[in-house]
């Protein structure tokens, strides 16, 4: 039975433990809120929680104030608690959420008088995965509450809504369904083996087919913005000593990140800083300077400098262009060069280079440069568009087997190859797609994405 049948048939109804974590980060704050989650919720919150109301009684969504008691009835703390019976509720099971409190002890003390009265720790991610297997959720919307949580740019968290909200499981399952219908079409002629596809019939499914695979490259292409999105773009800035690296970082990250120095050699690491620039996260690895040196630390700096150039999405070359220009340029598919010092005599040897003035001194030029490095972000394939949505890297795995298993039922579809191996190749891409919505026989798979969950979502 695939995890999407057992979410099927067991539906709302519930899972045999009761689980309870800290919904809200550990620490001190104004409020703490503790989550619970299972079938047996009302009897064991019951055990802790006092309140004018038994809670038999208490209304649905509507916070109670309650006192929360330990085991032998001596008083931890005052809070607000509302109810979530199922099947309305985040897990689709009974919810509650105690809210009390910020602080470390107190939730600590709430939690163990939980766990006392016959709850048990959630493990990382487990709401979600409750969620998932009580359908309230498919996987692409499940992985989709933890890109919105990890959102670092506007374009990030609109993707992550949209996702949320159905998009990408809605797309999977409409191709999922067209090649059922045609993977349905081939095996009614396997059981009926005396009647032959005619041409118009097999012009037909081809059609159906290339439609499909036309959309799945298109989901493909979303693979590198998704990863910008998640991770964000991977931008080394690179040049010689004394040109001005540390202070681009600095300047475009708004706080000293890295040390500023006239003396040659002081940057002997890579420093990274994440900022968001103009809806695109960037990811900024501030690198040591390149040169000859004889200084051992300096020269394994300068080593992590070039892997960093070589590992970047995109590279700035910082030049200073107050002096004369020196060839040949470092090489790179996405660089672009920045011409610091503009504050500064402008040497006529960079007149008519293609790059971006700037003057970490003066600030200037950030609004030029935020809008290059956006046009060679967003370039290529795909990446511009809002429309389409940004695929993970589980997803864009499922589809390349989906794309590989569509051409090889093509090939044998052109090539008059028994209809049993292109209907072969067909369950395999529908296996593929499906899984990306939750349609999967491997449980390792949900504990791989709910694992990377933090406890109490």
């Amino acid at each position: 039975m695939s995890a999407l049948d057992e979410r099927e048939e067991g539906a709302m109804s519930g899972g045999d433990d009761v689980i309870a974590a800290l919904a809200t980060p550990f620490g001190e704050a104004a409020i703490a809120v503790v989550r619970l989650s299972g079938a047996d919720v009302e009897p064991v919150a019951a055990k802790v929680l006092r309140s004018r109301l038994p809670m038999t009684q208490w209304p649905d969504r509507t916070a109670v104030l309650a006192t929360v008691v330990d085991g032998s009835g001596a008083e931890i703390d005052e809070v607000l608690a509302t109810l979530y019976r199922a099947p309305a509720s985040y897990t689709g099971e009974t919810v509650l959420e105690i809210s009390g409190h910020g602080g470390v002890l107190v939730a600590q003390k709430v939690l163990e008088a939980l766990f006392e009265a016959g709850a048990r720790a959630a493990r990382p991610g487990e709401f979600t995965q409750r969620a998932f297997m009580n359908g309230k959720l498919d996987l692409t919307q499940a992985e989709a509450v933890m890109d919105l949580i990890r959102a670092r740019s506007g374009q990030a968290m609109e993707a992550a809504r949209r996702q949320l909200g159905g998009a990408l499981g809605r797309e999977t399952m409409a191709l999922r369904q067209q090649l059922i219908e045609v993977t349905a079409e081939l095996e009614a002629y396997i059981d009926f083996p005396e009647e032959d596809i005619d041409a118009e019939a097999g012009q037909a499914m081809q059609a159906r087919l290339r439609e499909v695979q036309g959309r799945v490259g298109e989901l493909l292409a979303t693979a590198d913005r998704g990863r910008i999105l998640r991770e964000g773009l991977s931008t080394a800035i690179v040049g010689e000593p004394n040109v001005g690296k540390s202070s681009l970082l600095n300047f475009l990250s708004g706080e000293d990140r890295a040390i500023v120095s006239e003396r040659p050699g002081t940057t002997r690491d890579t420093v990274e800083g994440f900022i968001n620039l103009r809806g695109v996260p960037l990811r900024l690895i501030d690198t040591a300077g390149l040169r000859e040196s004889g200084d051992e630390i300096e020269r394994l700096g300068m080593e992590r400098s070039r892997r960093a150039l070589e590992a970047a999405d995109l590279v700035l070359l910082v030049v200073d262009g107050s002096c004369e220009r020196r060839e040949p340029l470092p090489e790179h598919e996405g660089m672009l060069l920045v011409l610091n010092k503009a504050d500064r005599h402008r040497h006529e040897s960079w007149e008519g280079v293609d790059g971006v003035w700037v003057s970490c001194l003066e600030r200037t030029g950030v609004d030029e440069l935020a809008e290059r490095v956006w046009r060679l972000a967003m370039a290529g394939e795909g990446r511009a568009s809002a429309a389409l949505p940004a695929i993970n890297a589980r997803h864009q795995a499922c589809l390349r087997r989906a794309r590989e298993a569509l051409d090889a039922a093509l090939g044998a579809l052109v090539d008059g190859l028994e209809i049993e191996f292109v209907a072969a190749d067909l369950r395999e891409a529908v296996a593929a797609i499906g899984e990306i919505a939750g349609k999967i026989e491997v449980d390792e798979v949900l504990g791989e994405i709910f694992g990377r969950f933090c406890i109490g979502k």
